[in-house]
């Protein structure tokens, strides 16, 4: 007999789409407030858990066709480099440096170096997160 989650499947959506948004705001607020690369990655990451809770893994990883330890991988390095990037030009490790840019919808915006630390870090524990849930769930 199949199981009929067709609710448990439609507030899963719906709640991934709150908690996607709600990580993308602690991300970008990181630096400012409370938050960043960090917490935004966990809770990004609990936003593929859900889809993964409410669908099956299969499912999902066609739908989302992502390398999860590749996306570790990559975020290791882009927080590497750009924690290295400031030593070429003569300053500390990890230095960082701002400034005011007019984008076209947003208005005057700040625009920070420690941003691609921040991605850095969230990409790292999304992909280490979900590799972990895989690996649990993997055992039976």
């Amino acid at each position: 007999m199949k199981i009929n989650d067709v609710i448990l499947k439609t507030v899963g959506k719906v709640g991934v789409l709150i908690i996607f948004t709600f990580g993308i705001y602690l991300f970008i607020s990181g630096h400012h407030t409370p938050g960043g690369g960090f917490i935004g990655g966990l809770v990004l990451a609990s936003a593929f858990v859900l889809l993964f809770l409410t669908h099956d893994s299969e499912t999902v990883s066609e739908a989302i066709p992502i390398d999860f330890k590749k996306l570790s991988a990559i975020g290791v390095l882009l927080a590497t480099i750009s924690g290295l990037g400031p030593v070429f030009f003569g300053q500390p490790f990890l230095s960082q440096t701002f400034g005011y840019f007019e984008l076209p919808i947003f208005g005057k915006t700040e625009l920070a170096t420690v941003m691609i630390f921040e991605a850095g870090i969230a990409l790292t524990v999304i992909g280490v997160v979900v590799n972990i849930i895989f690996s649990i769930s993997e055992d039976e």
